[in-house]
């Protein structure tokens, strides 16, 4: 599962993915995986992840597939609504795991910086994998995040906020849904050609 010719951009959300989280064993066994680190990741500032994760683009000119999770996701989509074609243009896809609802009211203040989220149309082909209980985002509203940006959807159930805590450790299964957003990307690519 990889591809040689991609890079993959690890995304984290708010306080890191620690040694243990399914991101980082993912980005230690992906081809080409990297991550984008943010300065702050207990008081993220909206301005200061977007530029990270900018930078992080930026920094190689390999087509980049990012996996991002919670609100690594909403930075993604914040990325997206004013990255220049350039840059939109480097990245292939995204998988948006457990996207963070930051206009929830039980949200934490420190995160709040982030809304609105964007409602636009994400310039890449994306998959979103949410859970029907995750205490970050209903079911209904990741729906709405993917009919917003245009992407598609895997409600799984029981699975919590897809991290550490609610079990997803490796999270092998989750290469089914990086797999089809790949396929996805590659039939697109063909349709062009």
């Amino acid at each position: 599962m990889g591809n040689e010719s991609i890079r993959y951009l690890i995304v984290p959300g708010w306080q890191g993915s620690a040694d243990d989280h399914w991101q980082t064993h993912w980005q230690n066994s992906l081809p080409n995986g990297a991550r984008v680190e943010q300065a702050n990741w207990l008081t993220p500032r909206r301005e200061d992840w977007i530029a990270a994760l900018a930078e992080a683009i930026a920094a190689d000119s390999t087509p980049v597939i990012v996996i991002a999770h919670s609100l690594g996701c909403i930075t993604v989509a914040h990325w997206a609504e004013r990255a220049p074609a350039s840059l939109l243009s480097q990245v292939r896809g995204a998988l948006l795991v457990a996207p963070a609802d930051v206009e929830r009211p039980a949200c934490a203040p420190a995160l709040r910086n982030f809304a609105p989220i964007p409602t636009s149309v994400l310039p890449f082909p994306s998959q979103i994998v949410s859970s029907d209980n995750d205490a970050a985002v209903s079911a209904p509203r990741a729906l709405e995040f993917a009919r917003n940006w245009g992407a598609e959807v895997g409600i799984i159930s029981g699975a919590g906020h897809i991290n550490v805590k609610s079990g997803h450790q490796r999270w092998e299964q989750g290469f089914a849904f990086l797999y089809r957003l790949q396929t996805r990307i590659e039939h697109d690519a063909l349709r062009r050609a």
